[in-house]
């Protein structure tokens, strides 16, 4: 997600972040979602079906709570027999027939309906629909981003438009009315606010990188254009995947919509139009672009355990973009991005608005809030780096990529690594920095 502009987006994620510690408190896992939807782009309306599998936890597991914003759920069945289910801010929570043991699996099918008021975007004018982070306000799901499963998406639509989705294309299927579902598999369990889809009547460019795919989306740019716009694309995943010891995973995805900030999810990105513009314009505009490609391993493979963390997601994915340009623009594009992020954090210190990097209630941030994330995180990175030294920083992020690769993190897990690689303490680092609003800019 890109940091900067206002946007409904900021509101939209504002209205549903958790409080920190919701997520342990949880007693049972989601295994999988088997999410079918039905779009209406026209009306702004979704109909869909659902399949929940899910494991009890170290307790009896009465009730099923599941995040599902302002979709109306229709019905709840297991097997043949109907549950009992109540909806309340936000929440849908189901009443299982018998409890449930410790470690055991069972799944829900579920019904239901809306007009999603954010987290799907519809374009009517361009026949396009698209997601938006908040995952809950299509499909019931787990908002919590330690919180990972696998995914079988469908989406139901017309033959004239093409889609992509989080996950490996699986065989479309031609339904009785003539419109076509359309269909994929996510293999690899992640996050549920990285799941997404983008459809419309796309132009669709397909190139081959390595042995990586790489897939381009647009209904306004030709195919030149399209391959103009993404051409850095291959070279980026190249860098972050040195960067953080772990090869990219699978194909690659980007596509061009009507408007958003910028979007990551599992091997998809979303970028607006007018951004594909800039970069026609000004190919050296690529920061955004680096910003999403970066989030596939830092926030998407790499996962904060709690939003109070989310500095890890946002800080290291701007810093990343800073490195990337440093990388392929030269020195000058990083000390601009640095020289930026000092003169946000000077703002934020006379104003009175600077944190610590770590939020015990981050759950209705403000453009402030977002900053000390995104810009300041970046600028803590940068510091780190310049206290460590080129080889052991670098060390230290591959050491905590790798280790924590599939996992969810606390800010304590990137500590202990960069600790490990330095071969002595960082506390006083961290405290000042991180835990504290310290340090001379």
């Amino acid at each position: 997600m890109r940091e900067g502009k206002q946007h409904r987006w900021w509101w939209a994620l504002a209205l549903w972040l958790p409080l920190s510690g919701i997520a342990a408190e949880r007693n049972f896992q989601v295994l999988h979602y088997q999410t079918m939807l039905d779009l209406d782009i026209a009306a702004g309306e979704i109909q869909g079906e659902q399949v929940v599998r899910f494991r009890a936890g170290d307790a009896p597991l009465q009730q099923l709570e599941l995040d599902s914003g302002a979709l109306q759920i229709a019905a709840v069945r297991q097997g043949e027999a109907p549950l009992d289910f109540t909806q309340g801010e936000g929440k849908l929570r189901i009443t299982l027939p018998a409890p449930l043991a410790p470690g055991e699996t069972s799944s829900v099918a579920l019904r239901y309906h809306g007009k999603p008021p954010f987290g799907l975007e519809f374009a009517p004018a361009r026949n396009e629909a698209y997601t938006v982070f908040s995952t809950s306000q299509w499909m019931p799901s787990l908002d919590a981003p330690d919180a990972r499963a696998t995914l079988d998406l469908a989406l139901r639509l017309p033959g004239t438009v093409q889609a992509t989705a989080v996950g490996e294309v699986m065989p479309s299927r031609l339904l009785d009315d003539g419109r076509i579902e359309r269909r994929w598999r996510l293999r690899t369990p992640m996050p549920g606010y990285v799941y997404g889809f983008a459809a419309g009547p796309y132009r669709h460019v397909q190139q081959r990188h390595g042995s990586i795919d790489l897939h381009f989306y647009s209904v306004d740019r030709t195919d030149a254009e399209l391959a103009q716009v993404f051409a850095a694309t291959g070279d980026m995943l190249d860098f972050f995947a040195a960067r953080a010891g772990l090869a990219y995973n699978g194909d690659y995805h980007q596509a061009l919509v009507a408007r958003t900030i910028g979007q990551e999810m599992a091997g998809l990105s979303l970028l607006s139009e007018a951004y594909g513009k800039e970069l026609l314009d000004d190919p050296g505009r690529q920061g955004l672009l680096a910003h999403e490609a970066a989030h596939q391993w830092w926030g998407n493979r790499v996962t904060c355990a709690g939003w109070e963390h989310f500095w890890l997601n946002e800080g290291m994915a701007n810093f990343m973009t800073a490195a990337w340009l440093q990388h392929a623009q030269g020195e000058a594009a990083y000390q601009q991005m640095v020289a930026r992020w000092e003169a946000r954090i000077g703002t934020l210190r006379e104003s009175g608005a600077d944190r610590a990097l770590v939020y015990p209630d981050w759950n209705r941030p403000s453009a402030d809030d977002r900053a000390v994330v995104y810009q300041k995180g970046a600028y803590v990175l940068h510091r780190l780096r310049g206290e460590l030294g080129e080889a052991v920083f670098w060390q230290g992020l591959r050491a905590y990529t790798q280790a924590n690769d599939g996992r969810s993190v606390v800010t304590r897990d990137f500590q202990q690594a960069m600790e490990a690689a330095a071969g002595r303490s960082l506390q006083p680092f961290f405290d000042t920095w991180v835990y504290g609003t310290g340090g001379q800019i």
